[in-house]
Protein backbone atom coordinates (compact mmCIF):
# COMPACT_ATOMS: atom_id res chain seq x y z
CA UNK A 1 0.00 0.00 0.00
CA UNK A 2 0.70 3.50 -0.39
CA UNK A 3 2.16 5.99 2.18
CA UNK A 4 4.64 4.02 4.61
CA UNK A 5 4.74 0.60 2.97
CA UNK A 6 5.19 1.03 -0.43
CA UNK A 7 7.75 4.28 0.17
CA UNK A 8 9.97 2.17 2.36
CA UNK A 9 9.89 -0.81 -0.14
CA UNK A 10 11.47 1.58 -2.86
CA UNK A 11 13.69 2.91 -1.04
CA UNK A 12 15.27 -0.93 -0.99
CA UNK A 13 15.05 -0.79 -4.61
CA UNK A 14 16.63 2.51 -5.06
CA UNK A 15 19.29 0.49 -3.05
CA UNK A 16 18.65 -2.57 -5.19
CA UNK A 17 18.84 -0.46 -8.81
CA UNK A 18 21.75 1.71 -7.99
CA UNK A 19 24.00 -0.58 -5.59
CA UNK A 20 23.83 2.14 -3.25
CA UNK A 21 23.96 0.47 -0.17
CA UNK A 22 24.86 3.35 2.28
CA UNK A 23 22.52 6.10 1.30
CA UNK A 24 18.72 6.46 1.86
CA UNK A 25 17.07 8.07 -0.81
CA UNK A 26 13.38 8.14 -1.47
CA UNK A 27 11.30 10.61 -3.59
CA UNK A 28 11.84 13.89 -1.99
CA UNK A 29 15.47 12.80 -1.86
CA UNK A 30 17.55 12.53 1.07
CA UNK A 31 15.63 10.76 3.57
CA UNK A 32 16.76 9.90 6.86
CA UNK A 33 13.83 9.13 9.23
CA UNK A 34 14.47 5.83 9.69
CA UNK A 35 17.56 3.64 9.36
CA UNK A 36 18.90 0.63 6.89
CA UNK A 37 18.08 -2.72 8.50
CA UNK A 38 14.61 -3.19 6.77
CA UNK A 39 15.85 -1.50 3.24
CA UNK A 40 18.94 -3.68 3.48
CA UNK A 41 17.38 -6.68 4.29
CA UNK A 42 14.66 -6.19 1.17
CA UNK A 43 17.51 -5.39 -1.42
CA UNK A 44 18.89 -8.31 -0.56
CA UNK A 45 15.31 -10.49 -0.88
CA UNK A 46 15.62 -8.72 -4.35
CA UNK A 47 18.22 -9.76 -5.89
CA UNK A 48 17.21 -13.52 -4.42
CA UNK A 49 13.40 -13.05 -5.31
CA UNK A 50 13.33 -10.18 -7.69
CA UNK A 51 10.96 -7.20 -7.13
CA UNK A 52 8.21 -8.53 -5.49
CA UNK A 53 5.63 -7.92 -2.29
CA UNK A 54 6.73 -11.06 -1.03
CA UNK A 55 10.65 -10.35 -1.34
CA UNK A 56 9.66 -6.83 0.71
CA UNK A 57 7.80 -8.68 3.56
CA UNK A 58 9.67 -12.08 3.54
CA UNK A 59 12.33 -10.06 6.25
CA UNK A 60 9.27 -8.67 8.45
CA UNK A 61 7.95 -12.21 8.81
CA UNK A 62 10.95 -14.03 9.51
CA UNK A 63 11.33 -11.38 12.10
CA UNK A 64 7.95 -12.21 13.17
CA UNK A 65 8.79 -15.93 13.85
CA UNK A 66 11.49 -15.23 16.09
CA UNK A 67 9.37 -11.85 18.38
CA UNK A 68 7.22 -14.59 18.55
CA UNK A 69 9.76 -17.73 20.37
CA UNK A 70 10.92 -14.98 22.17
CA UNK A 71 8.11 -13.85 23.15
CA UNK A 72 7.41 -17.45 24.55
CA UNK A 73 10.93 -17.44 26.19
CA UNK A 74 10.32 -14.64 27.63
CA UNK A 75 6.86 -15.91 29.25
CA UNK A 76 8.78 -19.00 30.14
CA UNK A 77 11.36 -17.05 32.11
CA UNK A 78 8.93 -14.72 34.00
CA UNK A 79 6.93 -17.51 35.31
CA UNK A 80 6.77 -20.45 33.65
CA UNK A 81 6.18 -22.71 29.80
CA UNK A 82 2.20 -22.53 30.05
CA UNK A 83 2.69 -19.01 30.39
CA UNK A 84 5.31 -18.50 27.52
CA UNK A 85 3.21 -20.68 24.86
CA UNK A 86 -0.13 -18.88 26.05
CA UNK A 87 1.66 -15.57 25.35
CA UNK A 88 3.13 -16.38 22.16
CA UNK A 89 -0.45 -17.47 20.98
CA UNK A 90 -2.06 -13.98 22.06
CA UNK A 91 0.55 -12.12 20.57
CA UNK A 92 0.55 -14.33 17.28
CA UNK A 93 -3.35 -13.22 16.81
CA UNK A 94 -3.11 -10.37 18.00
CA UNK A 95 -4.76 -7.99 15.24
CA UNK A 96 -2.26 -5.04 14.71
CA UNK A 97 0.37 -7.72 14.89
CA UNK A 98 -0.91 -9.43 11.96
CA UNK A 99 -1.82 -6.31 10.04
CA UNK A 100 1.97 -5.81 10.22
CA UNK A 101 2.63 -8.47 8.45
CA UNK A 102 0.26 -6.88 5.71
CA UNK A 103 1.12 -3.42 5.31
CA UNK A 104 4.62 -3.93 6.26
CA UNK A 105 6.87 -0.71 7.63
CA UNK A 106 9.68 -1.66 10.45
CA UNK A 107 6.56 -2.63 13.06
CA UNK A 108 7.19 -6.22 12.48
CA UNK A 109 10.74 -6.01 12.84
CA UNK A 110 10.94 -3.63 15.58
CA UNK A 111 8.50 -5.65 17.81
CA UNK A 112 10.60 -8.79 17.14
CA UNK A 113 13.97 -6.90 18.09
CA UNK A 114 12.52 -5.90 21.60
CA UNK A 115 10.84 -9.15 22.48
CA UNK A 116 13.93 -10.68 21.63
CA UNK A 117 16.51 -8.01 23.43
CA UNK A 118 13.69 -7.94 26.63
CA UNK A 119 14.01 -12.01 26.77
CA UNK A 120 18.01 -11.63 26.54
CA UNK A 121 18.22 -8.57 29.39
CA UNK A 122 15.77 -10.86 31.41
CA UNK A 123 17.76 -14.06 31.25
CA UNK A 124 21.29 -12.12 32.25
CA UNK A 125 19.07 -10.60 34.85
CA UNK A 126 18.37 -14.19 36.39
CA UNK A 127 21.53 -16.22 34.93
CA UNK A 128 24.20 -13.15 34.56
CA UNK A 129 25.61 -15.02 31.51
CA UNK A 130 27.84 -13.81 28.80
CA UNK A 131 26.01 -15.58 26.23
CA UNK A 132 22.74 -13.25 27.07
CA UNK A 133 25.02 -9.91 27.46
CA UNK A 134 25.98 -10.43 23.49
CA UNK A 135 22.30 -11.46 23.05
CA UNK A 136 20.85 -8.73 24.12
CA UNK A 137 23.48 -6.17 22.56
CA UNK A 138 22.85 -7.96 19.59
CA UNK A 139 18.76 -7.80 19.79
CA UNK A 140 19.12 -3.80 20.86
CA UNK A 141 21.46 -3.47 17.77
CA UNK A 142 19.20 -5.08 15.81
CA UNK A 143 16.29 -2.67 17.25
CA UNK A 144 18.09 0.34 16.82
CA UNK A 145 19.06 -0.32 13.02
CA UNK A 146 15.76 -1.15 12.66
CA UNK A 147 14.22 2.14 13.64
CA UNK A 148 16.27 3.75 16.08
CA UNK A 149 16.68 4.24 19.75
CA UNK A 150 12.72 3.23 20.79
CA UNK A 151 14.12 0.06 20.40
CA UNK A 152 16.72 0.09 23.16
CA UNK A 153 14.65 2.60 25.63
CA UNK A 154 11.62 -0.20 25.80
CA UNK A 155 14.02 -3.47 26.71
CA UNK A 156 16.34 -0.71 29.65
CA UNK A 157 12.60 -0.03 31.46
CA UNK A 158 11.43 -3.79 31.52
CA UNK A 159 15.22 -4.66 32.47
CA UNK A 160 15.43 -1.54 35.06
CA UNK A 161 11.99 -2.64 36.70
CA UNK A 162 12.88 -6.39 36.57
CA UNK A 163 16.19 -5.52 38.77
CA UNK A 164 14.44 -3.76 41.17
CA UNK A 165 11.76 -6.41 41.68
CA UNK A 166 14.38 -8.93 42.03
CA UNK A 167 15.89 -6.71 44.85
CA UNK A 168 19.15 -7.44 42.74
CA UNK A 169 20.92 -3.98 43.19
CA UNK A 170 24.47 -5.20 42.85
CA UNK A 171 23.59 -5.96 39.30
CA UNK A 172 23.69 -2.49 38.65
CA UNK A 173 27.25 -2.13 39.16
CA UNK A 174 27.94 -5.34 37.12
CA UNK A 175 31.07 -4.75 34.75
CA UNK A 176 28.82 -6.91 32.15
CA UNK A 177 27.33 -3.98 31.65
CA UNK A 178 29.96 -2.55 29.63
CA UNK A 179 30.32 -5.28 27.30
CA UNK A 180 26.65 -4.84 26.39
CA UNK A 181 27.69 -1.25 25.29
CA UNK A 182 30.64 -2.41 23.87
CA UNK A 183 29.19 -5.19 21.78
CA UNK A 184 26.17 -2.75 21.23
CA UNK A 185 28.61 0.10 19.85
CA UNK A 186 30.34 -2.48 17.34
CA UNK A 187 26.62 -4.57 16.11
CA UNK A 188 25.34 -0.65 15.39
CA UNK A 189 28.56 1.13 13.48
CA UNK A 190 27.22 0.21 9.77
CA UNK A 191 24.63 2.32 10.38
CA UNK A 192 26.38 5.50 12.05
CA UNK A 193 29.20 4.75 9.25
CA UNK A 194 26.63 5.41 6.79
CA UNK A 195 24.77 8.16 8.19
CA UNK A 196 28.23 9.61 8.40
CA UNK A 197 28.82 9.23 5.04
CA UNK A 198 25.51 10.61 3.39
CA UNK A 199 25.40 13.58 6.56
CA UNK A 200 28.40 14.95 8.08
CA UNK A 201 30.63 14.57 4.91
CA UNK A 202 27.75 16.38 2.53
CA UNK A 203 27.02 19.67 5.15
CA UNK A 204 25.11 20.64 2.08
CA UNK A 205 22.46 18.18 1.98
CA UNK A 206 19.02 19.47 3.03
CA UNK A 207 16.36 17.55 4.85
CA UNK A 208 12.65 19.35 5.85
CA UNK A 209 14.80 22.84 4.89
CA UNK A 210 17.90 21.95 7.01
CA UNK A 211 21.34 21.84 6.06
CA UNK A 212 24.61 20.98 7.83
CA UNK A 213 22.97 18.07 9.36
CA UNK A 214 25.02 15.46 11.45
CA UNK A 215 23.68 12.28 10.67
CA UNK A 216 25.09 9.97 13.44
CA UNK A 217 24.26 12.52 16.02
CA UNK A 218 20.19 12.39 14.16
CA UNK A 219 19.78 9.15 14.84
CA UNK A 220 21.44 8.71 17.80
CA UNK A 221 19.27 11.56 19.78
CA UNK A 222 17.71 13.87 17.15
CA UNK A 223 15.52 11.56 15.88
CA UNK A 224 13.87 10.31 19.16
CA UNK A 225 13.23 13.79 20.35
CA UNK A 226 12.18 15.41 17.33
CA UNK A 227 9.14 12.08 17.45
CA UNK A 228 8.23 13.34 20.72
CA UNK A 229 8.58 16.93 20.53
CA UNK A 230 6.28 16.75 17.41
CA UNK A 231 8.48 17.92 14.74
CA UNK A 232 8.24 15.60 12.19
CA UNK A 233 4.26 15.00 12.57
CA UNK A 234 1.16 16.46 14.11
CA UNK A 235 -1.31 13.47 13.95
CA UNK A 236 -4.10 13.53 17.35
CA UNK A 237 -1.53 15.80 19.35
CA UNK A 238 -4.18 17.16 21.29
CA UNK A 239 -5.74 13.64 22.14
CA UNK A 240 -3.90 12.09 25.31
CA UNK A 241 -6.38 9.00 25.52
CA UNK A 242 -5.37 8.46 21.83
CA UNK A 243 -3.22 5.24 22.60
CA UNK A 244 -5.42 4.31 25.05
CA UNK A 245 -8.85 3.75 22.70
CA UNK A 246 -6.50 2.80 20.08
CA UNK A 247 -4.73 -0.91 22.53
CA UNK A 248 -7.88 -1.99 22.82
CA UNK A 249 -8.58 -2.40 18.82
CA UNK A 250 -5.12 -2.62 17.93
CA UNK A 251 -4.42 -5.56 20.80
CA UNK A 252 -7.86 -7.00 19.93
CA UNK A 253 -9.15 -9.53 20.78
CA UNK A 254 -6.98 -9.45 24.24
CA UNK A 255 -7.12 -5.72 24.88
CA UNK A 256 -9.65 -5.91 27.31
CA UNK A 257 -7.91 -8.55 29.45
CA UNK A 258 -4.25 -6.64 29.51
CA UNK A 259 -6.10 -3.51 31.52
CA UNK A 260 -8.45 -6.28 33.70
CA UNK A 261 -4.80 -7.29 34.92
CA UNK A 262 -3.82 -4.11 35.70
CA UNK A 263 -6.37 -3.34 37.21
CA UNK A 264 -7.15 -6.25 39.55
CA UNK A 265 -3.02 -6.92 40.27
CA UNK A 266 -1.86 -4.02 41.69
CA UNK A 267 -1.93 -5.39 45.30
CA UNK A 268 -0.05 -8.82 43.74
CA UNK A 269 2.66 -6.14 41.65
CA UNK A 270 3.06 -4.47 44.62
CA UNK A 271 3.74 -7.13 46.51
CA UNK A 272 6.03 -8.80 44.24
CA UNK A 273 3.84 -11.18 43.60
CA UNK A 274 3.66 -10.54 40.00
CA UNK A 275 6.54 -9.43 37.77
CA UNK A 276 7.64 -5.64 37.67
CA UNK A 277 9.27 -5.94 34.14
CA UNK A 278 6.04 -6.62 31.94
CA UNK A 279 3.61 -4.12 33.72
CA UNK A 280 6.52 -1.05 34.28
CA UNK A 281 7.10 -1.60 30.29
CA UNK A 282 3.31 -1.40 29.39
CA UNK A 283 3.04 1.80 31.81
CA UNK A 284 5.56 3.81 31.10
CA UNK A 285 5.58 3.24 27.15
CA UNK A 286 1.86 4.15 27.25
CA UNK A 287 2.58 7.29 29.32
CA UNK A 288 5.29 8.39 27.44
CA UNK A 289 3.59 7.75 23.77
CA UNK A 290 0.20 9.26 24.93
CA UNK A 291 2.16 12.78 25.82
CA UNK A 292 4.46 12.88 22.80
CA UNK A 293 3.67 15.18 19.91
CA UNK A 294 2.83 12.59 16.91
CA UNK A 295 1.08 9.20 17.51
CA UNK A 296 0.39 6.90 15.21
CA UNK A 297 -2.01 3.48 16.22
CA UNK A 298 1.61 1.46 14.90
CA UNK A 299 3.53 2.82 17.90
CA UNK A 300 1.76 0.41 20.28
CA UNK A 301 3.32 -2.51 18.74
CA UNK A 302 6.23 -2.02 20.84
CA UNK A 303 4.36 -2.67 23.98
CA UNK A 304 2.77 -6.36 22.52
CA UNK A 305 4.94 -8.68 23.94
CA UNK A 306 4.86 -7.54 27.47
CA UNK A 307 0.97 -7.56 27.54
CA UNK A 308 0.93 -10.65 25.80
CA UNK A 309 2.61 -11.64 28.52
CA UNK A 310 0.66 -10.00 30.99
CA UNK A 311 -2.77 -11.22 29.16
CA UNK A 312 -1.75 -14.63 29.57
CA UNK A 313 -0.82 -14.59 32.91
CA UNK A 314 -4.34 -13.04 33.54
CA UNK A 315 -6.31 -15.76 31.80
CA UNK A 316 -4.13 -18.38 34.00
CA UNK A 317 -4.29 -17.17 37.14
CA UNK A 318 -8.19 -16.71 36.81
CA UNK A 319 -8.60 -20.35 37.23
CA UNK A 320 -8.02 -19.67 40.94
CA UNK A 321 -9.91 -18.51 42.96
CA UNK A 322 -12.58 -18.39 39.72
CA UNK A 323 -14.17 -15.21 40.06
CA UNK A 324 -13.17 -14.46 36.75
CA UNK A 325 -13.65 -17.90 34.85
CA UNK A 326 -17.39 -16.17 33.18
CA UNK A 327 -16.32 -12.67 33.02
CA UNK A 328 -13.46 -13.45 30.86
CA UNK A 329 -15.14 -16.12 28.73
CA UNK A 330 -18.00 -13.41 28.50
CA UNK A 331 -15.57 -10.63 27.10
CA UNK A 332 -14.19 -12.59 24.95
CA UNK A 333 -17.30 -14.05 23.51
CA UNK A 334 -18.32 -10.52 23.15
CA UNK A 335 -15.01 -9.60 21.08
CA UNK A 336 -15.26 -12.62 19.16
CA UNK A 337 -18.81 -11.52 17.97
CA UNK A 338 -18.20 -8.78 17.24
CA UNK A 339 -14.98 -9.57 15.04
CA UNK A 340 -17.47 -11.65 13.37
CA UNK A 341 -20.16 -9.16 13.06
CA UNK A 342 -17.55 -6.58 11.69
CA UNK A 343 -16.57 -9.37 9.05
CA UNK A 344 -19.75 -9.93 8.32
CA UNK A 345 -20.58 -6.11 7.26
CA UNK A 346 -17.00 -5.60 5.35
CA UNK A 347 -17.25 -9.04 2.80
CA UNK A 348 -21.27 -8.53 2.33
CA UNK A 349 -21.90 -5.04 2.16
CA UNK A 350 -18.69 -2.98 1.78
CA UNK A 351 -16.73 -5.59 -1.13
CA UNK A 352 -19.87 -8.22 -1.01
CA UNK A 353 -18.26 -11.28 -1.88
CA UNK A 354 -19.02 -13.24 -5.20
CA UNK A 355 -16.44 -15.85 -5.55
CA UNK A 356 -18.02 -18.62 -4.23
CA UNK A 357 -15.39 -20.97 -3.98
CA UNK A 358 -13.36 -18.12 -1.82
CA UNK A 359 -16.44 -18.81 0.92
CA UNK A 360 -15.32 -22.22 1.54
CA UNK A 361 -12.52 -21.17 3.93
CA UNK A 362 -14.47 -19.09 6.27
CA UNK A 363 -17.47 -22.20 6.11
CA UNK A 364 -14.96 -24.55 7.14
CA UNK A 365 -13.09 -22.04 10.23
CA UNK A 366 -16.50 -21.21 11.34
CA UNK A 367 -17.41 -24.55 12.02
CA UNK A 368 -14.41 -24.94 14.33
CA UNK A 369 -15.35 -21.82 15.81
CA UNK A 370 -18.97 -23.24 16.66
CA UNK A 371 -16.86 -26.65 17.60
CA UNK A 372 -14.72 -24.72 19.98
CA UNK A 373 -17.90 -22.46 21.26
CA UNK A 374 -19.90 -25.91 22.05
CA UNK A 375 -17.45 -28.55 22.53
CA UNK A 376 -17.62 -30.28 26.22
CA UNK A 377 -14.20 -30.97 26.15
CA UNK A 378 -12.57 -27.94 26.98
CA UNK A 379 -13.42 -25.45 29.79
CA UNK A 380 -14.64 -21.68 29.80
CA UNK A 381 -11.36 -20.77 30.01
CA UNK A 382 -10.20 -22.88 27.37
CA UNK A 383 -13.18 -21.37 25.31
CA UNK A 384 -12.12 -17.79 25.86
CA UNK A 385 -8.70 -18.09 24.37
CA UNK A 386 -9.95 -20.98 21.23
CA UNK A 387 -12.95 -19.04 20.26
CA UNK A 388 -10.90 -15.87 19.79
CA UNK A 389 -8.03 -17.53 17.86
CA UNK A 390 -10.12 -19.27 15.61
CA UNK A 391 -12.27 -15.98 14.93
CA UNK A 392 -9.20 -14.04 14.35
CA UNK A 393 -8.15 -16.66 11.68
CA UNK A 394 -11.65 -15.98 10.07
CA UNK A 395 -11.36 -12.84 10.00
CA UNK A 396 -7.36 -12.20 8.53
CA UNK A 397 -8.55 -14.94 6.42
CA UNK A 398 -11.45 -12.98 4.71
CA UNK A 399 -9.26 -9.77 4.57
CA UNK A 400 -6.67 -10.89 2.51
CA UNK A 401 -7.90 -13.31 0.40
CA UNK A 402 -10.95 -10.65 -0.34
CA UNK A 403 -10.59 -7.26 1.10
CA UNK A 404 -7.60 -6.35 0.62
CA UNK A 405 -7.25 -7.59 -2.95
CA UNK A 406 -10.75 -5.59 -3.77
CA UNK A 407 -9.58 -2.35 -1.68
CA UNK A 408 -6.08 -2.26 -3.70
CA UNK A 409 -8.22 -1.96 -6.92
CA UNK A 410 -8.91 1.62 -5.81
CA UNK A 411 -5.12 2.02 -5.56
CA UNK A 412 -3.95 3.92 -8.91
CA UNK A 413 -0.30 3.49 -8.59
CA UNK A 414 -0.25 -0.54 -8.76
CA UNK A 415 -3.48 -0.50 -10.98
CA UNK A 416 -1.70 1.68 -13.76
CA UNK A 417 1.15 -0.17 -13.22
CA UNK A 418 -1.07 -3.27 -13.97
CA UNK A 419 -2.80 -1.99 -17.01
CA UNK A 420 0.01 -0.46 -19.23
CA UNK A 421 2.27 -3.26 -18.38
CA UNK A 422 4.03 -4.25 -21.83
CA UNK A 423 2.36 -1.27 -23.41
CA UNK A 424 4.43 1.38 -22.16
CA UNK A 425 8.56 2.02 -21.13
CA UNK A 426 8.20 2.55 -17.43
CA UNK A 427 11.69 3.78 -17.91
CA UNK A 428 9.79 7.03 -19.95
CA UNK A 429 7.30 8.23 -17.18
CA UNK A 430 7.73 11.22 -15.15
CA UNK A 431 6.00 12.62 -12.30
CA UNK A 432 3.80 15.93 -12.54
CA UNK A 433 4.64 18.41 -9.21
CA UNK A 434 3.67 17.11 -6.33
CA UNK A 435 2.07 14.02 -7.55
CA UNK A 436 3.66 10.60 -6.30
CA UNK A 437 2.81 6.79 -6.63
CA UNK A 438 5.52 4.85 -4.40
CA UNK A 439 3.17 1.66 -5.87
CA UNK A 440 3.83 2.50 -9.32
CA UNK A 441 7.35 3.08 -9.24
CA UNK A 442 7.35 -0.38 -6.98
CA UNK A 443 5.27 -2.83 -9.79
CA UNK A 444 7.60 -1.18 -12.81
CA UNK A 445 10.84 -1.62 -10.30
CA UNK A 446 11.79 2.02 -11.37
CA UNK A 447 12.63 5.09 -9.39
CA UNK A 448 10.63 8.19 -9.48
CA UNK A 449 11.32 11.25 -11.87
CA UNK A 450 9.86 14.74 -11.57
CA UNK A 451 8.93 15.62 -14.75
CA UNK A 452 10.43 19.26 -16.03
CA UNK A 453 10.14 20.61 -19.01
CA UNK A 454 13.92 19.48 -20.69
CA UNK A 455 12.48 16.62 -21.07
CA UNK A 456 10.19 17.27 -23.83
CA UNK A 457 13.32 18.64 -25.76
CA UNK A 458 14.28 18.18 -29.58
CA UNK A 459 16.69 15.17 -30.08
CA UNK A 460 13.78 12.66 -28.08
CA UNK A 461 12.73 11.45 -31.61
CA UNK A 462 11.16 7.80 -31.26
CA UNK A 463 10.89 7.98 -27.69
CA UNK A 464 7.29 8.38 -25.66
CA UNK A 465 6.91 10.58 -23.06
CA UNK A 466 4.06 9.41 -20.40
CA UNK A 467 2.99 11.59 -17.32
CA UNK A 468 1.36 10.60 -14.34
CA UNK A 469 -0.71 12.79 -12.75
CA UNK A 470 -3.71 13.55 -11.02
CA UNK A 471 -6.90 14.16 -12.87
CA UNK A 472 -7.32 17.31 -11.49
CA UNK A 473 -4.53 18.75 -12.73
CA UNK A 474 -5.35 17.60 -16.17
CA UNK A 475 -7.09 21.26 -17.09
CA UNK A 476 -3.50 22.70 -16.22
CA UNK A 477 -1.46 20.60 -18.18
CA UNK A 478 -3.30 21.29 -21.28
CA UNK A 479 -2.64 24.38 -21.20
CA UNK A 480 1.07 23.72 -21.65
CA UNK A 481 1.74 20.40 -23.33
CA UNK A 482 -0.69 18.22 -25.62
CA UNK A 483 -1.70 15.11 -24.19
CA UNK A 484 -2.22 11.80 -26.53
CA UNK A 485 -2.63 7.97 -25.50
CA UNK A 486 -3.87 8.00 -21.99
CA UNK A 487 -4.58 5.38 -18.98
CA UNK A 488 -6.41 5.94 -16.08
CA UNK A 489 -7.61 4.15 -13.07
CA UNK A 490 -9.78 5.63 -9.96
CA UNK A 491 -7.29 6.73 -7.23
CA UNK A 492 -7.86 6.70 -3.34
CA UNK A 493 -5.91 6.71 0.11
CA UNK A 494 -6.75 3.11 1.02
CA UNK A 495 -5.03 3.75 4.44
CA UNK A 496 -7.33 6.37 5.33
CA UNK A 497 -10.59 5.34 4.35
CA UNK A 498 -13.36 6.66 5.71
CA UNK A 499 -17.24 6.25 5.85
CA UNK A 500 -18.53 7.59 2.79
CA UNK A 501 -15.34 5.45 0.99
CA UNK A 502 -16.53 2.66 2.96
CA UNK A 503 -20.42 3.10 1.07
CA UNK A 504 -20.90 1.44 -2.27
CA UNK A 505 -23.33 3.96 -3.10
CA UNK A 506 -21.02 6.41 -2.21
CA UNK A 507 -17.11 4.83 -2.76
CA UNK A 508 -16.57 6.30 -6.21
CA UNK A 509 -17.78 10.03 -6.12
CA UNK A 510 -14.98 9.66 -3.34
CA UNK A 511 -11.69 8.99 -5.38
CA UNK A 512 -9.99 10.86 -7.63
CA UNK A 513 -8.53 9.45 -10.83
CA UNK A 514 -4.74 8.80 -12.12
CA UNK A 515 -3.70 9.24 -15.15
CA UNK A 516 -0.70 8.18 -17.63
CA UNK A 517 -0.99 10.15 -20.22
CA UNK A 518 1.26 10.78 -23.54
CA UNK A 519 2.98 14.07 -23.56
CA UNK A 520 4.64 16.19 -26.43
CA UNK A 521 4.30 19.89 -27.61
Amino acid sequence: MDTDSAHHANIALHMHLTGDYVSLVDHNGDYQDKPHLLFWLSAFCYKIFGVTGFAYKLPSFLFTILGLYSTYRLGKALYNKEVGKLSALILATAFAFILANNDVRMDAMLTACIAFATWQLAAFIQIKKILNVAGAALGLALGFSTKGMIAVFVPAIGAFFYILYRKDYKLFWNPKWLLLLLLFAVFISPVLYCYYLQYNLHPEKMVRGKDHINGVKFILLNQSVERFGGQTGDTSKQDHFFFLHSFLWAFAPWGMLVCLYIATSIKKIIRRQLDWLTVSTFIVMLLLVSFSGFKLPHYLNIIFPVAAVMAAVFIISAQSPGKWVNPVFIIQLVISVLLLLGAAVINTWVFPLKYIPLAVGPVLLMAIVFYFLKSNLYGALQRAVLVPVAVIIVFFFLMNTHFYPQLLKYQGGNMLALKTAGKIDPANVYFWKNTFSSSFNFYTQTLYKPFADSVLQPGQAGRKIWLAYDIRDEEKIKKLYHIGERFETLDYEITKIDIKFVNPEKREKQCSKMVLGEIYR
